[in-house]
């Protein structure tokens, strides 16, 4: 039997994150071929299972209980669209060294024992919890499932040991504890698992910004006035899914008097002569997201314009040459202004706009890098960290502002730039 088909049976070797550094990362295309070594997705998933074990036996819980889609896909592999991502109606298990256990929605459970065959197939379970409430707890499901998970958690000799949960309804954390399970922040163990990348999510990820790439010279194509920030949003929508997005998770869409103070959303204001413009991608391949900022003036731009773009890229340029493993992330903040250098009170006010955090099957993993929050409590930046620096400059025009965004890993000298729209200077789309 192939070790595909064995995952409570791991080596070693599956830690191994298989970087290659040489040359410039490949982003490779979206099909299985023959001729070139692409996505390794066995690799993929024995690392990501041999790492979330790894943090598993480094904490001092023995299981982990997780509801987090997520923490789910990074440990089974497992998906069923993202209607699901706040429905809290699937849940994950892993116990010790023991396979995962998946109870999922209805005939999910009986597709995952047909089709995913690196899962145990007696571990592929049809469940429900509550479903945001809408299963009124008195219903009884809370106590039956946290019956079942407590009977397989002390089965696995784990019974003494702390219960690592993510996430969960109240109702069902309740029902845990009436089970006698001592339950502890898991959440923490899975980002500690998911904060270095191998190869194989190295390349995903590349490949999520190179669709973004494209879309952004769209966009440069089709801005200017009579179209809508509206309008924009629904054709990178369109144009994301048709080169194989699973999930276009949000767009802003920004322009105008709108950009200063930034709103982070959309609406169907008209693109006017002269206006400042900027956009956020949010958007994953193979669950992969992409956060990656773009602005854009229509036309023309005036020097206030010019000034606070040119100052929005050096802020991000400084950032970028801090990266480096080794580095703590409070030296990467201390290159960015602090809140009252452009025109908030305080670092919590001015959060997000000059920041950096973590990218891979969530928009938000470690690191986080704020002044808000990295000056007091610094992570190490390690090899193999994929995340994204943005920065933010308002025009002193007084409603103008200049957003860029670019999406970095963390190689073993430095790091590697791969959002490659140009940003060096200011597009001015359509100039008259």
């Amino acid at each position: 039997m192939s070790r595909a088909l064995m995952p409570n049976l791991l080596t070693p070797q599956d830690l191994e994150p298989n970087w290659r550094w040489e040359g410039r990362l490949p982003a490779w295309g979206h099909t299985s071929v023959d001729f070139e070594r692409r996505i390794d997705h066995d690799r993929l998933r024995r690392y990501r299972l041999a790492r979330t074990r790894q943090a598993l036996q480094a904490s001092n819980a023995g299981t982990l209980l997780l509801f987090d889609v997520n923490n789910i896909r990074y440990v089974s592999a497992t998906k069923i669209g993202e209607w699901e991502r706040d429905k809290m109606c699937r849940f994950c298990l892993l116990t010790g060294d023991d396979a995962p256990y998946v109870w999922d929605f209805g005939s999910a459970a009986m597709h995952h024992k047909k089709f995913s065959d690196w899962l145990v197939p007696d571990h592929c379970r049809a469940g429900v919890v509550g479903m945001r409430g809408t299963i009124p707890p008195e219903f009884g499901l809370m106590r039956q499932y946290a019956k079942e998970i407590a009977g397989l958690i002390r089965d696995a000799g784990m019974g003494d040991m702390p219960v690592g949960l993510d996430y969960a309804e109240t109702a069902m954390f309740h029902a845990l504890q009436e089970e006698g399970l001592n339950v502890v922040d898991g959440q923490q163990i899975m980002l500690a698992a998911r904060e270095i990348k191998n190869w194989d999510e190295i390349q995903l990820l590349t490949q999520a910004a190179a669709m973004v790439d494209g879309v952004y010279h769209m966009i440069y194509e089709e801005l200017k006035p009579g179209i809508r920030e509206n309008d924009i949003v629904a054709l990178s929508n369109k144009m994301l899914y048709e080169m194989g997005s699973d999930d276009v998770e949000a767009i802003n869409a920004i322009s105008g008097e709108r950009c200063n103070p930034h709103p982070h959303n959309f609406t169907d204001r008209y693109f006017r002569p002269g206006d400042q413009a900027f956009f956020d991608i949010l958007q994953s391949y193979q669950g992969y997201r992409t956060c990656y900022y773009r602005t854009f003036n229509i036309g023309r731009a005036t020097p206030a314009q010019n000034d606070a773009y040119v100052k929005a890229r050096e802020w991000i340029d400084a950032s970028i040459a801090m990266i480096k493993p080794g580095v703590s992330t409070d030296k990467v903040a201390e290159v960015w202004p602090r809140a009252e250098e452009f025109g908030f009170p305080d670092e919590q006010s001015a959060f997000g706009l000059q920041f950096g955090h973590g990218l891979g099957l969530a928009l938000h993993e470690r690191p986080i890098i704020s002044r808000a929050i990295s000056l007091d409590h610094p992570m190490e930046i390690k090899t193999g960290m994929v995340f994204a620096l943005e920065t933010y400059c308002p025009a002193a025009d007084g409603y103008s502002a200049a957003r860029i965004e670019e999406e970095v890993v963390v190689t073993e000298t430095g790091c590697e730039v791969i959002s490659l729209f140009p940003a060096e200077e200011l597009p001015i789309a359509n100039r008259y």
